[in-house]
């Protein structure tokens, strides 16, 4: 049960910051990436690499919160492309453009 108390908290999770369109937790953003940091994630079609986008991950990821939150971060189109695998087909997702 999400019981609110002063200023917009509740027990359960982070305040609706105003003006926000989607409730994503900071948290989880922060857990994503290091999930990501931790497999080495390769560059994506912008071409950042781990090590650039650590440079200001804390801006970065902020950056990127905000627009999920906000409701104004669109991905890129992708092409799905079958790639063979044992026993069937797996669907691989392509970028179409750089970002």
């Amino acid at each position: 049960m999400n019981v609110i108390n002063r200023k917009g908290w509740n027990r359960m999770s982070e305040p609706m910051p105003e003006g926000k369109s989607h409730v994503i937790p900071r948290q989880v953003v922060w857990e994503a990436w290091l999930k990501v940091k931790e497999n080495g994630g390769a560059a994506g079609v912008d071409g950042v690499t781990i090590g650039q986008f650590e440079e200001g991950v804390k801006d970065n990821l902020y950056k990127l919160w905000n627009r999920m939150s906000s409701g104004s971060y669109f991905p890129g189109p992708v092409r799905a492309a079958e790639i063979p695998k044992k026993g069937g087909t797996r669907v691989l997702g392509i970028p179409t453009e750089a970002a």
